[in-house]
Parts: structure tokens; sequence; C-alpha cells
């Protein structure tokens, strides 16, 4: 798929943030564009879960702007960044443990029966049970039981659902952390699959994984954190595993801007880069 050169559905300018000593974010510059896969790598102690944190609400930075279609947005609260149609998948899933799928895919988005029986709490079960085995289906997902808490699940069968959930919920970005981590070959494949689908459907999508293979398999975007420090900027099809690796470990150095065909439009977004204010680490 050919990268695109429209204005970033979300874009992060100048992310900072420290937590006592440890500066986990340094600058940093992320964008993601309608209709693409950016994966997201770096190794651990990167600063990959505190920018995902940072861009799905969970937790404020010391300095930065975050901006959605071009403009600052409320994104302060994990609720505010779903109104605006963004999910995530952490690599904890987030389910609880004491319900079925089904509560799980509608928790807090609960269909209520009209009229008296929803003033009552009365829900709409069977259209969620049944949109919830559609998802689940749609996904490949062998979720064995929609009755049974998620939390009697194997990890494979939880991971499912809360991409699933995911999935059907996000209508411009979604985020997934190391979403194949604990599934099986078919499994990884379905997911790898559905990634695919969401892109096609014009959704942006944030894979992040350690699995460079994968990487390499689904993504049109690569940008790479080490140290805190966006260092890349890459087209997929512009790199290689080798490169990557180099990249996360310091041993390679490349722009971390964009290229120079992705850039928006003058006047759309900021043009300064992470790496137009401190060098490559």
């Amino acid at each position: 798929m050919s990268l695109s050169s429209t204005v970033p559905v979300l874009q992060a300018r100048g992310l900072s943030r420290q937590f006592g000593h440890v500066r986990a974010l340094n600058d940093v510059d992320f964008e993601v564009y309608p209709g693409e896969v950016t994966a997201l790598i770096g190794d651990n102690g990167a600063g990959k879960s505190t920018l995902v944190k940072a861009l799905s609400g969970n937790l404020a930075v010391d300095s930065g702007t975050i901006l959605f279609d071009g403009e600052e947005a409320d994104m302060s609260t994990p609720s505010a960044v779903s109104a605006l149609g963004v999910e995530t998948v952490y690599q904890d899933l987030a389910l609880a443990p004491h319900l079925d799928p089904v509560q799980n895919m509608y928790l807090g988005r609960e269909l209520r029966q009209t009229g008296v029986a929803g003033a009552l709490g009365f829900m709409k079960t069977k259209e969620m049970r049944a949109q919830s085995r559609a998802a689940f289906d749609e996904l490949g997902a062998t979720v064995r039981s929609l009755t049974s808490p998620v939390g009697e699940m194997s990890g494979g069968q939880r991971q499912a659902i809360a991409i699933a959930r995911a999935v059907h919920w996000a209508s411009r970005v979604v985020f997934l952390d190391e979403p194949t981590a604990a599934l099986g070959v078919r499994q990884t494949q379905n997911v790898l699959e559905t990634i695919r689908r969401v892109r096609d459907k014009g959704i942006a999508v944030v894979f992040i994984s350690h699995s460079m293979p994968h990487v390499m398999e689904v993504s049109d975007r690569i940008q790479v954190l080490r140290l805190g420090t966006r260092v890349a900027n890459i087209p997929a099809a512009d790199t290689s595993m080798e490169e990557l690796v180099g990249l996360m470990t310091g041993a390679v150095t490349r722009d971390a801007a964009p290229p120079v065909a992705d850039v928006a439009p003058e006047g759309d977004v900021a043009e300064t880069s992470a790496a137009d204010k401190e060098p490559n680490r």
C-alpha cells in the first residue's frame, strides 16, 4: 500500500515525560495516517508504552502537543479519546475477569432496551451476543463460550476478545500493543489479516511488536524509539529487519523526519521533526 500524503489523523509534537530521573520520552514526534499500519518498535525501556499511554489518554505529558485531524483535541482521558474513535489493546488486555466475553465487549457501551424495560436496566442481550459472536468470527477467534467468565479462559482467548473489542469500536485509530504475543500460529495469522482489513477500511493502525517478521509483513510505515527518542520514521519498503535491529540498538542511525514525499502540504501540520531539534541517538 502506498504511503499517505494527507494530514495525520493523530500527531504528537515534541512529547516529553520524565519519571523521577528517568526521561521516558524526550521531545518525541509521532504521526499516524488514515488507512496505514504504522509499526512502533524499540527495545524494552525505549518509551513505547509511555507514548501509547500518552496518546490514549492514560498519561499526562510534561510538555508537547497532541493533534487530532490537524487540530488540538481533548485527549486527557481514555473516555475522551474513545469518543474520537480511538481504541487501544494493552499488553495486560484490560478485561474484567469476572465478566463474560459479551459483557466485556460492551462494558460501558451496553445496549439498553427501549421504554420502561430500558429504564429498569434491561439490556438487548440477544443483540449484543449476536454482534459479539460476529466480531469474534470475523477475527477468527476461538471463543468457546460467550457465557463463561473470561478469567477462566486461556491467554489466547482473552487476547482475541480484547482485540475483537478494540477493532469493533475503533473508527479512526486502533493501537495494538503486542497483539500476537499470546497467540498460536493460526490465530496470529488471523490477527495480521484483521490488521490489514482494518487498514483497508481507512482506519489507522498502530502496531507495537517485538516480532520483526510480523512488523515487516503488515506495516506501511515504521517508527523506531530508542531511549525515549524517535530515531527513525521509515516506509517499510525502504528498510530491512537488520537495519531495524541496528536502529533499536544504536548500531545504525537514520533521519527520524518523515520522508519528503510524506510531509503534509504547507499550512496543514508542523514541519519540525525530532531530527531538527536534536541529533539522532
